[in-house]
């Protein structure tokens, strides 16, 4: 791999190359990760939409979203009939340099648990889990996330089913005094969300100063990984 492709390898927005039929070329590392919420044909049409109309390259910034991944723009070039390439540019996911949260050691699945638990009684939802089990204990106000979370679990309790998930977010940190701390997110998915109190829980998030992604599908509340 050379020095300019190992730029494009590890570049934190997603860039694909496909050739006329649409299929995928090559792909550096962020678009594979893009791929898990993103469909390629999609993406193939995406490309086709914001090419320039004669050869060359062609910047538009146009609001996009896919699962998590929100972007602010995307670049689309082609040289012959043969590949089209398309570069999408992430929209800044978390601030750098704020104030380090504090609080105590906690198990997220343990608050998860509990929280799930006094949310299900006396309704009719599956509520289903998918938890990364290598995720430690880290520093958290534990009662600021609990009523967070019964926030969101209210949020979707018109839903028949509940989907809870806790990942890694792979490459992404946040800074704190000068000191990189990787991130983890619990996202919370329905079938049917009272989008009425949509604010109301904006308001509490800020209040607890939570970094949360809010979609039509789903909530995530994006951690920092603070162990000590």
């Amino acid at each position: 791999m050379t020095f300019e492709q190992s730029w494009i390898e590890y570049d934190y927005n997603p860039f694909i190359l496909f050739n006329a039929q649409g299929r995928i070329i090559s792909l550096n590392a962020e678009a594979q990760f893009l791929l898990g919420s993103a469909d390629a044909g999609e993406l193939f049409e995406l490309a086709k939409t914001y090419a320039s109309i004669s050869f060359g390259f062609k910047t538009s910034f146009v609001p996009l979203e896919y699962g998590r991944y929100k972007f602010f723009g995307l670049t689309v070039g082609y040289e012959d009939e043969e590949q089209i390439g398309i570069k999408l540019y992430q929209t800044p996911s978390f601030k750098l340099d704020t104030k380090k949260p504090e609080g105590k050691p906690t198990n997220i699945y343990t608050i998860l648990d509990l929280c799930i638990s006094s949310n299900s009684i006396n309704k009719n939802i599956n509520f289903v889990k998918d938890y990364d089990p290598t995720i430690p204990d880290v520093s958290i106000n534990s009662n600021a996330i609990i009523k967070l979370l019964t926030k969101i679990y209210n949020y979707f309790e018109q839903s028949s089913i509940i989907r809870t998930k806790v990942f890694y977010r792979i490459g992404e940190h946040i800074k704190f005094d000068d000191t990189k701390y990787s991130i983890f997110s619990i996202s919370i998915s329905g079938d049917k969300a009272d989008t009425h109190n949509k604010s109301a829980l904006k308001m509490v998030a800020e209040k607890y100063n939570f970094y949360v992604d809010m979609s039509k599908e789903a909530i995530t509340v994006n951690i920092p990984m603070i162990t000590a």
